[in-house]
């Protein structure tokens, strides 16, 4: 299963059927699960934890350190969950001292030449669209998409089931479950066909909507809108995780389209 022109370093732990093609070269301190995948001419350094049943195509660079100048050589890792997709050229750099880690779940497509820069956290189900750019510390919730030729503002978080347009500029949180677009970007409704494909009932849908329209349509502030609803609305999963997310934003959200914007 490892080709004879790849090279691995004696302190890597591979399992007995991990299958690695020609001209790939896996340093020390690497760990790979089972019925994973390498593809030729991948760069797999230290600190990488690769799951089961992963595949990882043919010039990926998987734990190379931060491009960030306060990294001093700590110990750190690159860790990518079971099931994953990591295509062409994707670039992913472990963690700093911040957290230690980058890290990416389960069951995810990173698509051609996306990076994940150090200290980000993605969760399971995701999917990065080609040519992605991540900048360090960003979080992803689960099943977020982001379209591609996007870039992400250092700090950012993306809510779980979100939806980002390809080509976006991110700079600001994305909550939960909604679409995000246009250009400043901005709340382009609730994620409906992505939360039907996910098992999600007409009623919990039409329950989020309502609580967007008090954040985005009744002419509140952000914080009169979270009383609003905490006050008004029925109690739900749905409501708590935006609210708690609205509430924990560093960065704030992104805000509702106004005409006066430049939209391309």
């Amino acid at each position: 299963m490892i080709h004879p022109l790849a090279y691995i370093h004696p302190d890597a732990r591979l399992a007995d059927n991990v299958k690695v093609d020609p001209f790939t070269v896996i340093h020390g301190n690497v760990t790979i699960g089972e019925g994973t995948w390498i593809g030729s001419n991948v760069t797999i350094m230290e600190g990488a934890r690769i799951g089961k049943n992963c595949r990882i195509f043919p010039g990926a660079v998987i734990s190379a350190v931060p491009q960030d100048l306060k990294f001093t050589g700590e110990k750190t890792t690159a860790e990518i969950g079971d099931n994953c997709t990591i295509r062409e050229f994707v670039t992913v750099n472990r963690g700093t001292v911040d957290r230690g880690r980058t890290q990416i779940g389960n069951n995810c497509l990173i698509m051609a030449y996306s990076h994940i820069a150090h200290d980000c956290v993605i969760g399971n189900n995701c999917i990065m669209s080609n040519n992605t750019q991540m900048a360090g510390h960003v979080e992803m919730g689960d099943w977020a998409v982001v379209g591609g030729v996007s870039a992400i503002h250092q700090f950012v978080k993306i809510g779980q089931h979100a939806f980002v347009s390809g080509g976006s500029l991110v700079g600001k949180d994305v909550p939960p479950y909604i679409k995000a677009g246009r250009n400043p970007l901005s709340y382009a409704g609730v994620n409906s066909v992505g939360l039907k494909r996910r098992g999600f009932s007409n009623q919990q849908i039409n329950h989020i909507l309502d609580v967007y329209r008090c954040i985005y349509n009744k002419g509140m502030n952000t914080s009169q809108a979270l009383e609003y609803i905490e006050e008004e609305l029925p109690i739900s999963d749905e409501r708590d995780e935006i609210v708690t997310f609205i509430r924990d934003s560093g960065r704030g959200i992104i805000k509702r389209f106004t005409k006066g914007a430049l939209d391309e």
